[in-house]
């Protein structure tokens, strides 16, 4: 037998009067199919219902009345072919169907404005966390749906940004570290009014890989001003082949929607200052080391020499190379 509680039980009628959901709890403790679990307490209503109860084996409802939910109580839009393939699957996962056979007819109308995926999953599911981390991909699967069908999208870390003026068009700079980032920054609030001899208007924290998460919503969240016409995006990170490689992932899969090109004074700023270094630092050997090359298409032959032989020392110059000690107003000479 499996414990379950008064929630789980009458999560399907949610929606429902008390009356009709106590009018449930009645019929399944006639039919045998619950058994209360008195220790649990009452839930203090009235009439009161226990908090707890123990599913008998005959809960397994037959074959036959199985068979035939499937084939006339559920919406067309839920494809019964697997369960009627897998009845013990669908013994298993009925409760979450028949929730979002219930969203389907009485509330589907909420399905043409977009939510985010936790929204939707408490929405249909009572659970938050159902669609990301719980059985929800699956139920989803078995029901023939995608995920998609439910207009969802996909939440990111918002991006930190900081605006250091919102005149336009203007140029936006995003750093892959956070170090670099409040330099960038203070630099700024100092009275600073170039970054390496460009106007910069907005920094935004890439936060490494993150970025390309994080950039997905840089339509939705940004600032108007941020998005205006005739504005340039930058990116500057690590010399190395994660910061590089972060560059070209990002790059491409914003093609055609917003064009990122490598801030080219800071490579320049880090590679200056970099020569005089008496040790660079070994990469990481866990990078991956396959690039596109897109990233050296914007620097003269004799950079991207000097680039790539750091790299295959097992080098690499990280972006925290320059500091508020470096002329951070002016391009490297």
């Amino acid at each position: 037998m499996k414990r379950i509680s008064l929630e789980e039980l009458t999560r399907p009628h949610r929606h429902l009067p008390y009356e009709q959901q106590y009018a449930h709890i009645r019929k399944l403790l006639e039919s045998g199919r619950i058994r209360p679990v008195k220790a649990s307490g009452r839930n203090g209503k009235k009439p009161a219902l226990y908090m707890e109860y123990w599913l008998t084996e005959e809960e397994k409802t037959d074959v036959a009345e199985l068979t035939e939910e499937l084939k006339f109580r559920l919406v067309p839009r839920i494809s019964t072919e697997y369960y009627l393939r897998h009845l013990d699957a669908y013994r298993k996962e009925r409760l979450w169907v028949l929730m979002l056979n219930e969203y389907f007819k009485e509330r589907g109308d909420l399905l043409s404005r977009q939510e985010s995926v936790n929204e939707r999953s408490f929405e249909i599911w009572g659970r938050e966390k159902f669609l990301a981390k719980e059985q929800g991909k699956r139920v989803l699967a078995h029901c023939g749906l995608e995920m998609d069908g439910l207009n969802i999208y996909e939440t990111a870390e918002p991006l930190a940004c900081y605006s250091h003026t919102r005149e336009v068009p203007q140029n936006l700079l995003i750093l892959e570290n956070k170090d670099t980032f409040y330099t960038m920054r203070r630099h700024l609030l100092e009275g600073g009014s170039r970054i390496l001899g460009v106007a910069v208007g907005t920094l935004i924290y890439g936060g490494g890989k993150r970025i390309l998460r994080s950039f997905q919503d840089f339509q939705l969240c940004i600032e108007p001003y941020m998005r205006a016409e005739g504005n340039h995006i930058y990116y500057f990170g690590d010399l190395d082949y994660e910061g590089i490689g972060i560059y070209e992932n990002l790059a491409e899969a914003f093609q055609g929607k917003w064009e990122i090109l490598p801030f080219i004074p800071a490579y320049e700023a880090m590679l200056k200052k970099g020569r005089r270094a008496s040790l660079l630092p070994e990469t990481k050997e866990q990078q991956n080391r396959n690039l596109k090359g897109t990233f050296w298409e914007y620097f003269p032959a004799d950079r991207v020499e000097e680039m790539k032989g750091i790299l295959e020392k097992g080098r690499y110059i990280p972006q925290e190379i320059l500091n508020s000690s470096d002329d951070l107003n002016n391009p490297p000479e």
